[in-house]
């Protein structure tokens, strides 16, 4: 055990911040569309401009340049188009430096791997903890190759992070890429321009509490008129007062339709996004707006009804519920998807199946749900697992960050708490002490649904194994009480053993001693060796 890394205590993790619903845009005329195609144009070329300059300041970057870039868009929009403009292109920056930190770190796990393989001799195994010398001498020069290229763009990206530069496209460098691979991509040049189009449009409006509708850019009124405050240079397409131009089309909003509308009525800040969807050729418009975030509750409190522990798979949720006492409870669940496809069917997989995982808790009554706090950022390496290709692509594909962040925000509704564990050998040691005894003839517990107990009785504190095994010597108490099975506050604890009559072996009935005294074996070779035998003599008879 002195080997094993420390495993950190579980923790409620916090609800969401935010709410985002989504509702269409039904019923646009030709004019509505052409004037939402204008202005999101125009407004996507101001916010490009802004974008490269924002990337040129760098880290020079100060509140004089923000003012000094806000008055220049404002001048060809407005001054809340221009707020909001500048208020993405810096998220996306920061969006940016955090991937080139995450690239840099990926950069230099891969270094380190390759510089201590090439180190050892060839062909030496590895250990547990560290990887071995490579197979042959071939992979050695290649991996040797690999070394130089990877610190070379170690260096540049380094020297870039420095220098505070960072490499952005707007509209999205795959779409820029599949510009040049149209035949694989099955798209024509006009259809790919369309989607370029339309990521490089900028229809965005940050709300503003106190202003009619919670937002003076982009106003919907509780019955779902829709209204923009057109940039200055496209005031001549307005149809309403006040430089306005009000869409034909009513919105509605399905979820959380009513919470909107109160919030709405109210004039408290919303924040509007109207995009458009290529694959469907329909236009949508998302509205978003902060809450305050609720408070967790104690990890005592949560646990009070038990709790369901999740182990999550690159295909489905293995799930079983645990009573107080860290038992399994029924049979285990399962909770399958599909990550294959586009990603809006993958997102709709994981949420089908993370509702049929709360409505389940729901039914059995449980307040909290455990899950592993996974992070395979510096797991999926090409240089750490080498050949092992199908295992990247499996760690790969395993949304844990979209799926803690989906169960929060839907378990925040039910008041159900999501507690976080530590995932350390919750696989191994689960399958070694409850994937066998939890199998019986009409039930067979796979490795993980056996993790998935083991993540709950972390999640309660319990210790994975099943009972502490006894003492090396004798299994009285000469070295120490064994904590795990009985507490030291429990009555009767100190009180020795009732006897039990009959021998001490599980393989004889207690009142096989009895019986066996007078049975008397039926051969020669059973007969003990210190009995003799005797010959009575034949009764006399007439």
């Amino acid at each position: 055990m002195a080997d094993l890394r420390p495993i950190t205590a579980p923790f409620v993790a916090p609800g969401p911040s935010g709410v985002a619903v989504r509702g269409r845009l039904r019923d646009l005329t030709p004019e509505d569309k052409k004037v939402l195609r204008t202005v999101g144009a125009h407004l996507g070329s101001l916010a490009s401009k802004d974008l490269k300059a924002r990337c040129r300041d760098g880290l020079e970057h100060s509140a004089q340049s923000w003012a000094a870039r806000k008055r220049e868009l404002t001048a060809e929009s407005s001054s809340r188009w221009a707020g909001s403009i500048t208020k993405a292109t810096h998220d996306q920056w920061a969006l940016a430096r955090r991937g080139q930190a995450a690239h840099t770190q990926s950069l230099e796990a891969g270094v380190t791997t390759i510089r201590h393989r090439l180190a050892l001799p060839v062909g030496k195994k590895g250990t547990k903890r560290t990887p071995g010398g490579y197979r042959c001498a071939h992979e050695w020069f290649h991996k040797a190759r690999r070394l130089h290229v990877l610190e070379n763009r170690l260096d540049q990206v380094r020297a870039d992070r420095e220098a505070g530069r960072v490499q952005v496209v707007r509209g999205g460098r795959r779409l820029l890429g599949t510009r040049h691979h149209l035949e694989q991509a099955q798209l024509t040049e006009a259809e790919w321009r369309e989607r370029w189009e339309a990521g490089r449009r900028f229809l965005r409006a940050d709300g503003e509490s106190g202003k009619r509708f919670g937002n003076e850019t982009i106003r919907i009124t509780p019955e779902g008129e829709v209204s923009i405050r057109l940039p200055a240079p496209l005031a001549d397409l307005c149809n309403a007062k006040h430089g306005r131009y009000v869409l034909a089309a009513k919105v509605r909003f399905p979820h959380r339709g009513q919470e909107w509308a109160d919030r709405v009525e109210a004039n408290r800040a919303v924040a509007y996004r109207i995009h458009y969807d290529t694959g469907r050729e329909r236009w949508y418009v998302d509205a978003s707006w902060q809450i305050p975030p609720t408070l967790p509750i104690p990890l005592e409190a949560a646990l009070v009804e038990g709790v369901i522990g999740v182990d999550t798979n690159a295909d489905h949720l293995a799930a079983w519920r645990l009573d107080t006492h860290g038992n399994p409870v029924g049979r285990p669940r399962r909770f399958s998807y599909d990550l294959s496809g586009s990603a809006p069917h993958r997102d709709a997989q994981i949420r089908h199946a993370l509702t049929r995982l709360r409505n389940w808790a729901k039914t059995c009554g449980v307040k909290a749900i455990a899950v592993e706090d996974l992070d395979f950022q510096a797991e999926k390496t090409r240089e750490k697992h080498g050949r092992k290709r199908r295992f990247r692509h499996l760690v790969s594909g395993m949304p844990t960050g979209r799926l803690r962040a989906r169960l929060a925000s839907m378990a925040d509704a039910t008041d159900i708490a999501i507690i976080a564990v530590d995932p350390a050998y919750t696989s191994k040691w689960g399958a070694q002490h409850w994937q066998q005894p939890m199998t019986g003839p009409t039930r067979t517990t796979t490795r993980h649904d056996a993790a998935s107990i083991a993540i709950g009785r972390r999640a309660q504190g319990h210790p994975i194994r099943r009972r502490t095994a006894p003492p090396r010597a004798h299994q009285s108490d000469m070295h120490g009480h064994r904590t795990d099975q009985a507490d030291r506050r429990a009555p009767g604890r100190e009180e020795p053993r009732p006897r039990t009559p009959g021998p001490r072996t599980r393989s004889v009935p207690p009142n096989a001693a009895s019986t066996r005294a007078t049975r008397t074996s039926t051969t020669a070779r059973g007969v003990r060796g210190d009995q003799a035998w005797v010959q009575d003599s034949l009764l006399l008879t007439d």
